[in-house]
Order: structure tokens, then sequence, then C-alpha cells
């Protein structure tokens, strides 16, 4: 399923970071946490409020990297 994430949230994902890490950002109150592939885009996404154990309570989302298209897909509620 495609879904709509913000130009903001977009712009931070569509950045080069560290290879292979896990980057934590705050936007408008969200806590972000993304996971990047080998060449330093964002892979994977937690998107929601940082419990106190670290992880994130909110939505997990995939990015599908296809021939041609790029988008990202919601996978459902991050713990």
């Amino acid at each position: 399923m495609k879904t709509q994430l913000g130009p903001g949230i977009l712009k931070i994902l569509k950045q080069t970071y560290p290879a292979n890490e896990l980057v934590s950002r705050q936007f408008n109150g969200l806590d972000l946490s993304f996971k990047t592939d080998a060449g330093g885009r964002p892979v994977l996404l937690f998107l929601g409020k940082e419990q106190e154990d670290g992880h994130i309570k909110g939505e997990r989302y995939v990015r599908v990297i296809n021939a041609g298209t790029d988008h990202w897909e919601l996978k459902g509620k991050a713990r």
C-alpha cells in the first residue's frame, strides 16, 4: 500500500546518511528513526513517539525502489 508522507519528512528521507546505520531525528513533534542501506539511503522508517526503552511507537514504513520508481509503503504499526 503506497502512502503519502508529508513533504517535510520526505525532504529528510531524500538525503544521504552514513551507510548501514540507524539514524534518529525529530520533526514537528514526531520522532523518526530510520535504517539506511549500503548507499546511505533511508530504507526502513519508524515514525511516531519514542518510548522510554528507545523504540518508536507509531507506524512502520518501507522504501520500495524498483526500476524507475521510488516510494514508501506503510507496513503497519510499530510496537
